[in-house]
């Protein structure tokens, strides 16, 4: 009998959990992350793939039977497993990647095709360090956040900015990279989404207190009819979207199963908690948000990235932006906003300046403090990680040294703009740090006592 009922529920197992989605999760990812490595930030691909594939311990079961292969004619990477599980990630200039699970033949993104290429208009970049600035202890600074353990984990420190009144005093990039180096912000990007919603807000072509403008939740019956924009935001919509980076989880699922419209896929999930109620972090919501930006701004691809350039990255001197879109023209904001380091310095210097470019309000008044003021009883606000508030987390970074009004964007393996407007600072640190669950928190926080210590005004 007993054997009997292990197979049942093996059996089971499989049907619910659906092993071989949780293998088209992986191969799809590492298809992905070469993609974008590879084309957008030119790296070399064995490269990424120790660094950024090598390491993560949700792959080490597909280790042994994986493969991938690096197409630089068609600008595309094939990734699969025992042969089989193929899946494609295609790159096209000025949108980015798309990994269509398991579709090889046929990597199309709608809406795209022949439209024009979005604006690249900004403004100069920033210049080198200036004479007289260079400072001895910002460099033991850098020198200690660049240190590798004796064994890993490896911290695999990419680049850091160091900025301050929006003056770069400190600069250092892993070898490979370079000041226009493109890296991935994972989600870092969420804070990008924040960023063009404000714009939005300020137009007065969205509002955060009203009902999201989410087409499949227009019947007033449907119990998700009154989320919010604002509950999107700050991730208490009360969604059943768990991020685990498990293969079997929803947020995996959105992501690399259904790269032909995830917002559409994420708009499905049920409730399991009355809106505004509960806070759980998920891509799911900001993918939300990234379509009811796309429908604000014309509904297509090419009309998402003309916005995008021409209301944000142009006026900041971005000029080495790029958002991911997936098949429906949604760009993937949760996870794939790829900037050089001074560009997301450039980013985080809008935040310090209160959303004030050149004199003007980019973002709208008070967008920042919106942003930044911590949500129920966490450390995250609307878009940005606070340590503001009594959540644990921020009172454990506090005693660490940062300020208490420091708040940052913050993405997988140790992507951190962090901004600090007591000290007029903003530190970029990106790296491939595969460290879960913290991804080097410890040496952020080191980072920054250093830079406070090391600063000379």
């Amino acid at each position: 009998m007993l054997p009997a009922l292990l197979l049942a529920g093996a059996l089971l197992w499989s049907v619910i959990y659906r092993p071989d989605h949780a293998i088209e999760v992986g191969t799809a990812s590492v298809s992905q992350v070469l993609c974008e490595e590879v084309f957008i930030a030119g790296l070399d691909p064995q490269r990424v793939f120790d660094e950024e594939v090598l390491p993560r311990p949700g792959l080490r079961p597909l280790l042994k039977r994986l493969r991938y292969a690096v197409d630089d004619e068609r600008q595309q990477v094939v990734t699969t497993w025992a042969g089989h599980f193929a899946s494609v990630a295609r790159y096209r200039e000025g949108y980015g990647c798309l990994a269509p699970a398991s579709n090889v033949a046929s990597a199309t993104v709608k809406g795209i095709g022949n439209e024009s290429q979005p604006s690249t208009a900004s403004n100069a970049p920033l210049a080198a360090i200036p004479d007289g600035v260079a400072n001895a202890d910002l460099d033991k600074a850098l020198d200690r956040a660049f240190a590798e353990p004796p064994r890993p984990p490896y911290r695999r420190v990419r680049a850091i900015v160091v900025m301050r009144e929006g003056k770069i005093i400190a600069e250092r990039y892993a070898q490979g990279l370079s000041p226009d180096t493109p890296l991935l912000g994972y989600s870092a990007s969420k804070s990008v989404i924040n960023a063009l919603v404000g714009i939005l807000v300020r137009e007065g072509k969205l509002r955060t207190d009203a009902p999201a403008p989410v087409r499949s939740w227009n019947d007033p019956a449907d119990p998700r009819h009154g989320i919010t924009l604002d509950q999107l935001l700050r991730m208490t919509s009360g969604l059943d979207l768990t991020e685990g980076d498990s293969g079997f989880d929803p947020v995996s699922k959105m992501l690399f199963q259904h790269s032909d419209d995830m917002a559409a896929y994420a708009e499905q999930a049920a409730l399991k908690a009355k809106p505004g109620n509960e806070w759980e972090y998920t891509s799911g919501n900001t993918l939300i948000v990234s379509a009811i930006v796309r429908d604000a701004v014309g509904g297509r691809a090419a009309d998402v990235q003309r916005f995008a350039h021409d209301e944000l990255f142009g006026p900041l001197g971005m000029q080495h932006a790029t958002i991911e879109l997936d098949g429906a023209g949604t760009p993937v904001g949760s996870t794939r906003v790829l900037a050089s380091a001074r560009d997301w310095a450039r980013f985080g210097q809008l935040y310090l300046d209160d959303g004030v470019v050149h004199g003007k309000h980019l973002l709208p008044e008070g967008w920042v403090r919106y942003s930044t003021t911590p949500t129920l009883n966490s450390d995250y606000g609307a878009g940005f990680w606070v340590n503001a508030g009594h959540a644990p987390n921020a009172l454990g970074r506090v005693s660490s040294g940062m300020p208490a009004d420091t708040f940052y964007a913050s993405g997988l393996y140790g992507q951190r703009v962090v901004v600090m407007p007591s000290r007029h600072l903003v530190i970029v640190r990106f790296g491939a740090t595969i460290d879960p669950p913290d991804f080097d928190i410890a040496g952020l926080e080191r980072l920054v006592a250093d830079v406070i210590a090391a600063d000379r005004r």
